[in-house]
């Protein structure tokens, strides 16, 4: 009998989410995401030290200025890890550009050239290679920029509609709508209820999501994230992709139940308005919306902390 995660891979792309070279072996994910969470619990491994050094050396000699190098540095180690875990899926990698620059667009397109620079003089080509942006409109702007560049990207930190829209309508290749972050936050603004199964918000704002793009036709990929049970992945069997922790996919490895297939472009029920977004159109319905709103902040906020962490340990070593 096949357990759940063999079936979930017949009918989705699954994706690691984790920076554990060993946790993505064992479960043979055809893709991988990293952050800069990820990044620094992988820091810590000792198995890492070789690529911490090696990152720190890179940027000794890159600049003399202290905060130029502490960026190097954090860059060549996504960089670095990421090539390591090339090395053993057959896909792609996700590397996250500095959550600082998440309102500044230009600057996000200059860090994710660096970053692609970066992989390609490790000899990995930008096929391979997903550069993650926070959905903010800056981080959207940007992420339509380079595609157009032929740099493909994530957006990540996704927890609306309005930034589904405006990422689909920039040509943005995936997005990665949260679902366990949704439900933390109704769970702590609306109390108990029924959050089982196809009642848990953040699976109705992914299937939502999912079938807007398909109605209307968008190439977007759509990879569900951020998941708090294996319940949430269940009901998003389907979905173009879904990006699990080693944990929960731990989990699906040890259970045989059967998988139904909850989501196919052909199970639309249609009949959804295309909308299009401008900037202040987009804004205000973030406004409106104050679950996406707050998590986005919340998130872009945690990211930074845990890049000042991975920094911190860096600065350790030049």
């Amino acid at each position: 009998m096949q357990s759940q995660l063999e079936q979930l891979k017949q009918i989705t792309t699954v994706v690691a989410d984790t920076g554990d070279i060993e946790a993505i072996r064992q479960f043979s994910p055809q893709d991988a995401t990293t952050n800069p969470s990820l990044l620094l619990k992988a820091s810590e491994m000792e198995q890492y030290r070789p690529l911490l050094e090696q990152a720190v050396k890179a940027a000794s000699s890159y600049s003399d200025d202290e905060t130029e190098q502490l960026n190097h540095a954090a860059d060549q180690l996504a960089v670095l890890i990421g090539k390591e875990i090339l090395q053993i899926i057959p896909g792609r990698i996700s590397t996250e550009v500095d959550s600082r620059l998440s309102f500044d667009t230009e600057a996000t397109i200059r860090k994710a050239r660096e970053l692609i620079e970066l992989y390609q003089q490790q000899g990995i080509d930008k096929s391979r290679v997903l550069i993650k942006i926070a959905s903010t409109w800056e981080g959207i702007q940007a992420a339509k920029q380079l595609e157009q560049e032929g740099i493909q990207c994530n957006l990540t930190l996704l927890f609306s509609f309005a930034q589904a829209v405006a990422c689909a309508e920039a040509g943005v290749y995936l997005i990665s709508p949260f679902v366990g972050r949704i439900l933390d936050w109704f769970k702590a603004n609306q109390g108990e209820q029924d959050y089982s199964g196809k009642n848990d918000p953040g699976v109705q704002s992914v299937s939502s999501i999912y079938e807007y793009y398909k109605e209307h036709g968008y190439k977007t990929v759509v990879m569900g994230a951020s998941f708090r049970n294996i319940d949430e992945i269940r009901n998003l069997a389907g979905c173009d992709r879904l990006t699990i922790s080693p944990a929960l996919l731990d989990e699906l490895s040890a259970s045989t139940e059967t998988l139904n297939q909850v989501l196919a472009s052909d199970k639309i029920s249609g009949g959804s308005d295309k909308i299009s977004l401008n900037e202040a159109a987009f804004r205000w319905m973030m406004n409106e919306d104050a679950m996406a709103t707050e998590k986005l902040a919340e998130g872009i906020r945690n990211f930074t902390k845990d890049q000042l962490k991975l920094e911190a340990l860096l600065k350790e070593q030049l």
